[in-house]
């Protein structure tokens, strides 16, 4: 059944306005003498049954009344939610990516290309961290994107101080495991922009952070905006992780490669729960109607002891 009560209980109140209907439709009021000479007086029983009706609608409220008080409910489904994915973008701010790249340079067509994939890839919650020699986590994990847009003037390489010039991927990697490894709920996934590569990564560097990485469970992708091959280290972050590397030679192709990254990283929704919410629809449009009802009743359809 789709339909029920919260207060079912409530309900065995509704035994009183059934009896006052019973009385008023079985009573029989005073008579009232009317003087009429030689004038034919018909009985008006079919007014009298109109009237009698009009008299139940007091005792209906009450009922309606009842039934608000009872809490009608009814089985309801709700939509397949979204399974949240915390997405945290590392971008390089060094000064290689000031380099021209299409009709701007790297770092801008870096940032149009996240504003992009935050625009259709709704319902996710990310951050943003730039790195040179140093990490900054410019905006904490939120599902209010605002903050990422509005920083593109504020990250530019060339308002980065000094310390900010240099490449330290590894470094960057794992102050952004801290912040993801410490999300209570969702899947962990890092995006990395980047066109260059560091040496804190050589000699066993990446396939000790590659594996902390997959023990938090994070996923690693790594997209390069340089020409060139990608050094190995760089894919065996990405590919014990279970993510990948892609090369980007100019805007056209880094957008698409988001696009393939949301492919890649399919948003998994909830099983749809089914659970009891309030209805009160049909009762109140049933109460709004016999309180109209009964309004007209008190202008004249009614008893009158005269």
């Amino acid at each position: 059944m789709n339909f029920s009560f919260a207060h079912p209980l409530v309900l065995l109140l509704l035994v009183l306005p059934v009896l006052l209907c019973v009385w008023e439709w079985t009573r029989r009021g005073a008579d009232v003498v009317l003087p009429f000479d030689h004038a034919p007086v018909r009985r008006g029983k079919y007014l009298g049954r109109f009237l009698a009706m009009m008299n139940l609608l007091p005792a209906m409220l009450l009922a309606v009344a009842i039934l608000v008080l009872a809490g009608p409910q009814r089985l309801s489904t709700a939509e397949r939610e979204k399974e949240l994915t915390n997405i945290q973008f590392v971008l390089d701010v060094s000064g290689s990516m000031t380099a021209q790249f299409g009709d701007g340079s790297r770092y801008d067509a870096a940032m149009g290309a996240i504003h992009q994939f935050i625009d259709y890839r709704k319902g996710d919650a990310y951050g943003l961290t730039i790195f040179g020699n140093e990490v900054l986590h410019w905006v904490p994990i939120t599902k209010d994107t605002s903050a990422i847009k509005l920083a593109t003037p504020f990250l530019r390489p060339e308002r980065m101080p000094d310390y900010f010039g240099g490449t330290q991927i590894g470094k960057a990697l794992g102050e952004c495991q801290k912040v993801l490894a410490s999300r209570p709920e969702g899947d962990r996934m890092i995006i990395l922009v980047t066109d260059g590569m560091s040496a804190d990564l050589y000699g066993g560097g990446a396939l000790e952070l590659a594996s902390s990485l997959r023990k938090d469970k994070i996923v690693v992708y790594i997209i390069q905006t340089a020409e060139g091959e990608m050094p190995d280290e760089m894919h065996t972050v990405a590919n014990i992780t279970g993510g990948a590397v892609f090369a980007s030679g100019d805007p056209v192709s880094l957008a698409t490669v988001f696009k393939h990254i949301d492919k890649m990283q399919a948003a998994r929704l909830k099983p749809p729960t089914r659970d009891f919410s309030d209805f009160f629809m049909p009762v109140a449009v049933a109460g709004l109607g016999l309180g109209g009802l009964h309004l007209l009743a008190l202008c004249g359809m009614r008893y009158t002891p005269w």
